[in-house]
């Protein structure tokens, strides 16, 4: 299958909402992607934890603090309150669609001005088997930019992409703060130039 990295890269993500419109005006005003997130209208029934996880991750500690403040204001919901960890400082915030963000930075202090920009967007995708899983995207021509077993994947992306990573679906919801069950639609799709297609979880992707 000859597909270049052009085609595979994520140009952006469509979430489902029983009201497109309320949706669409929430991520304005929690994050201003841009046409990066896309709302679509479903009726699709969905409960508990929909398998992915979208992280925004910035350079320092306010923009995170900013980042979750607007989206809390917009009628979003804490998961996990942003803290310092080994690893950073960030925290897990609920949409009113029921979409997980995760907001963090590996940096603990402020090392400059502060800033609202977001410099990378990731998709997590909690699946079953993720060295199966891994291996279906490297079919599809995506790139292992990182691997650490069956823990955790991340592709190649080009400047301005979308990342997509994989977790286990058991880990991405307990990174997350939530349980692991969950049932029907992701009301969820990637956007990206290849043609479309279904990955074993489930996960659409769709040519735009």
């Amino acid at each position: 299958m000859n597909i270049t990295a052009a085609q595979t890269a994520i140009s952006a993500v469509t979430l489902e909402a029983a009201d497109a419109v309320a949706t669409e005006a929430f991520y304005a005003a929690a994050f201003g992607l841009g046409d990066q997130i896309r709302v679509r209208t479903t009726q699709a029934p969905t409960t508990g934890f929909r398998g992915f996880v979208l992280s925004l991750v910035v350079s320092q500690p306010s923009t995170v603090d900013s980042l979750i403040g607007t989206a809390l204001d917009a009628g979003a919901t804490v998961i996990k309150p942003a803290t310092k960890s080994l690893w950073g400082y960030g925290g897990v915030i609920q949409a009113p669609d029921g979409v997980l963000w995760k907001i963090a930075t590996s940096n603990k202090k402020d090392s400059g001005p502060f800033t609202r920009e977001v410099d990378d967007i990731v998709v997590l995708l909690g699946v079953e088997n993720v060295k199966a899983t891994k291996q279906f995207y490297i079919d599809r021509g995506l790139t292992v930019a990182k691997s650490f077993g069956s823990k955790y994947v991340e592709f190649e992306a080009p400047a301005g992409a979308i990342k997509l990573a994989l977790y286990s679906r058991k880990f991405a919801a307990k990174d997350a703060g939530v349980d692991p069950e969950g049932t029907g639609s992701h009301r969820f799709a990637i956007n990206s130039g290849t043609a479309p297609f279904t990955d074993p979880d489930g996960f659409d992707w769709e040519q735009i």
